[in-house]
Parts: structure tokens; sequence; C-alpha cells
């Protein structure tokens, strides 16, 4: 298993007075759940008492999650005013998301705009893609396009149109082609640490205070297939 974050390896991308944007690892959870797990959260707020020397309890808003197996760019608000607009921002999709995904089947086509009706399944904590909708299904909807071709595998690039449970794994799988290492919806094997090539690449938003526009690229993990990309 990869060493999670903790203060002193925490991969910050951006950082001023109202946000912090860092760059998650696999396994690591972005808020505690229960698991007991030390959340992702958690250290940044620790990295940002060290350094900033703060007395007292640090203020940190989690704005929006990753799964634990997904690396990628996460943000959080350092102010309750940040937060606020950051909230507003991510809910009304005005921000441009784009993920990278690497899966064995390719694609039915070279890129495509995949839209499903996504209903969750609170027991097993997946959902379901369907082509109709179904009673408590959600609209979902993405694009990708194949951006490189390796050896026994596809890179693929995703922007997401909205933000359901699992649903780039859950649409991916839908299609044939699930994300390696992701047992959950249909891969057949699991990855070494326990992840899944699923990375949250690139985020385009404009700062909730500054009003300036910001464009976050994280790096992908290192390992292999990730570099051949």
């Amino acid at each position: 298993m990869k060493t999670l974050s903790n203060k002193n390896n925490l991969q910050v991308l951006h950082e001023d007075n109202h946000i912090i944007v860092v760059n998650k690892r696999v396994g690591d959870i972005v808020q505690g759940d229960k698991t007991g797990d030390k959340p992702l959260s958690e250290v940044v707020k620790e990295y940002i008492k060290d350094k900033y020397n703060k007395p007292g309890e640090v203020f940190l808003g989690v704005v929006h999650r990753l799964d634990r197996p997904t690396t990628g760019i996460v943000v959080f608000a350092r102010t309750s005013k940040a937060l606020t607009r950051l909230n507003e921002m991510f809910s009304n999709r005005e921000t441009q998301k784009t993920y990278w995904a690497v899966v064995k089947n390719k694609p039915p086509k070279s890129e495509d705009k995949l839209v499903h009706y996504l209903k969750r399944n609170e027991k097993n904590n997946t959902s379901k893609a369907h082509i109709k909708e179904v009673p408590e299904s959600k609209l979902a909807s993405l694009d990708y396009k194949i951006i490189k071709e390796l050896n026994n595998y596809f890179a693929l690039e995703i922007n997401l149109h909205t933000g359901r449970h699992h649903q780039i794994r859950a649409q991916l799988s839908a299609i044939g082609s699930p994300i390696k290492g992701d047992l959950k919806y249909g891969f057949d094997r699991s990855n070494p640490d326990g992840g899944i090539h699923l990375h949250a690449r690139k985020l385009v938003f404009t700062h909730p205070v500054t009003k300036e526009n910001i464009q976050i690229i994280a790096p992908v993990p290192d390992d292999v297939i990730w570099r051949a990309i």
C-alpha cells in the first residue's frame, strides 16, 4: 500500500489566503468516515497550522470529494467566505473538471458523449448506470476521448457534465471499459496499491474572492502506466 499523505509529504498545487489545493494520493479519504482513518482535511489543517504558526483551531472547509482509490485535485477553503462561494460554484457546475482514466478494453468509439441514469446502492456503495430512467435514478453525462493507446491499455480524457456518485467508474463500466484496478466495477484484478487508475487531472474555476481565473493541473502518480501517458 502506498504511503498516505501527511503534513510533510503533502503535495500542494495552489495556496493563498482563501484556498488550498492538493494532489490527493491513493488511499487518502478527503473527509472523516466510519473507518476512523485520518482524513486529508486533518492533514491539511496540520500543514497550515505548522507553516503559519497558527494558534488554536484552523478553519478548513471541504468543498468536494474524490473516491478513496482515486487520485488528483482536491480543493479546500481556508475562509468561510471562500467556502460559501466555492460550494455555490461546484453545485452550479461553474467549474471545468477533467479526469484521466486508464482502461483495458477499448471503448466502442474513440470519442463520445455518455448519458445514463445512475441509481445508487447504499448497501454496497455502488452506482448502476441505466440507459433509461428508473425510479430514484439521476441523470449522468460526460464526454470522453482516447488520448493514448498503450500496449495493453487505453488512456481516456473525461470531461464531466454532472457530478454523480461513482459516475465515471459506473459509466465506463457500462460501456464495457472498466477502469484499471476497479474490482467494484468489473475490472479483473486490483492494483498493488489498492487504488484505481482514475486521476482528477485538471480543474478550471474562478477564484472565490479575487475573481481571477485559476487553472490547476495535478501531476499523475508515479507508476509505469501513468508515466507512459
